[in-house]
């Protein structure tokens, strides 16, 4: 069984997938995780994050484990769960993720991962790339305000010095790039279930998605 759940930043969807997955019993899957690692792994070597071939050439020996009893990533045998978290990470992502043969091949790194398992899958084109199949199908969003808000929180919560402005910028950067990549760009899937979390509580959101699963899997 695979949950899909697609959305943009500060829409709640990590948050709630890693619950919801709880709740179910069964594994996450944080994709974007895959596009961090090696946004990382890029800027380790130095590598320029316009050249595509060699992008495309370090996806491919990307050496990436995730430890899902521990909520861990290894990269190369790193722990690297809390540094693709960094602000240098979030402001360089989008321009790796947005490389088609990079996507080409960390969406199959994504499929295989899950094959054969339960998951909860979060990212930006689930529902409509990586698991256009999927069992149950969710898009998250929520008003651009709410979504800064949460954001700012979040790198407040880690401690890491950034203003809002910054943010801000940040957030309609990323909004942009995620909207405008040719190749799996973020938008809502005909068949997704769209659920607005503005106004509500992870919980909240948490029980509207297990509502929906369980009044699906009774029918």
């Amino acid at each position: 069984m695979i949950v899909a759940i697609d959305g943009p930043a500060g829409s709640g969807k990590t948050t709630v997938a890693k619950l919801l997955a709880q709740r179910l019993g069964i594994l996450y899957l944080d994709t974007g995780a895959t596009y961090r690692a090696l946004t990382y792994k890029a800027l380790k070597e130095s590598v320029d994050l316009d050249d595509e071939e060699r992008l495309e050439e370090l996806a491919r020996t990307l050496n990436l484990n995730f430890d899902f009893s521990k909520g861990k990533i290894f990269l190369d045998e790193e722990v690297i769960t809390e540094k693709i978290r960094e602000p240098i990470i979030d402001k360089t992502v989008s321009k790796v993720a947005e490389k088609p043969k990079v996507r080409e091949v960390l969406v199959k790194m994504q499929r295989k991962i899950a094959q054969g398992k339960d998951f909860v899958v979060e990212g930006r084109d689930i529902t409509t790339v990586v698991f256009p199949k999927a069992e149950f199908k969710f898009f998250l969003d929520a008003e651009f305000s709410v979504r800064l808000k949460r954001r700012f929180k979040e790198l407040e919560k880690k401690k890491i010095s950034i203003s809002l402005e910054e943010v801000e910028k940040d957030l309609k950067k990323r909004d942009r790039a995620d909207l405008e990549r040719k190749e799996g760009p973020l938008k809502k899937s005909e068949d997704a279930i769209y659920i607005d979390t503005t106004d509500l509580s992870i919980e909240e959101v948490v029980e509207k998605l297990l509502g929906y699963i369980c009044k699906k899997e009774k029918e």
